[in-house]
């Protein structure tokens, strides 16, 4: 999986919820936005990009990782 297209694409959704004047419920959205339309390999995978440091990770997708990861990241084998 190219991280390179992962980081855009969060990037992306990141700049749509982040229009929300609501700092928090903009980075719950895109915790939320992750976790139900991106399967566990990528959300594993993107994870492990911030983990190694999340290099061209805007702030709103670095932050909503950081705060929601338990929501994000994929439990047991899915």
């Amino acid at each position: 999986m190219d991280v390179r297209k992962l980081v855009k694409m969060a990037n992306e959704i990141g700049a749509f919820f982040a229009a929300d004047p609501d700092h928090g419920l903009a980075r719950e959205n895109i915790a939320l936005h992750l976790q139900r339309f991106w399967e566990p390999r990528m959300r594993r995978r993107i994870l492990l990009h911030l983990d190694q440091g999340g290099e061209g990770l805007s702030e709103p997708v670095r932050e909503a990782l950081v705060g929601h990861r338990g929501r994000i990241e994929p439990r047991g084998g899915g």
